[in-house]
């Protein structure tokens, strides 16, 4: 999520490979401490942080210093893909 502002849970597993029910159990339980909030987009639930958290600042900062720690392939792997397909014929 802080990476990409905003995700569902299927983009989630297969971004880690884990399997989508135990994502939707964890961001379930997010949701319920009030530190993550949904929305309907269609048939597709999307989750972000919530901006009412009262540590969100806080939480931010502890997951950008924790993503420090990465190496660059593990942030090429997990953080850095492609939310929207390319414009056709756009050079790589």
């Amino acid at each position: 999520l802080e990476s990409y502002g905003q995700a569902y849970p299927t983009g989630l597993s297969k971004m880690f490979n884990i399997p989508v029910n135990g994502i939707q159990q964890q961001l379930e339980r997010l949701e319920n401490g009030g530190v993550v909030v949904s929305s309907m987009v269609g048939r597709t639930r999307l989750y972000q942080f919530n901006p009412r958290y009262p540590f969100l600042k806080e939480l931010r900062a502890l997951i950008q210093r924790a993503m420090e720690f990465l190496s660059e392939k593990e942030m090429q792997q997990y953080y850095r893909r492609r939310t929207r397909p390319r414009k056709k014929g756009k050079p790589l």
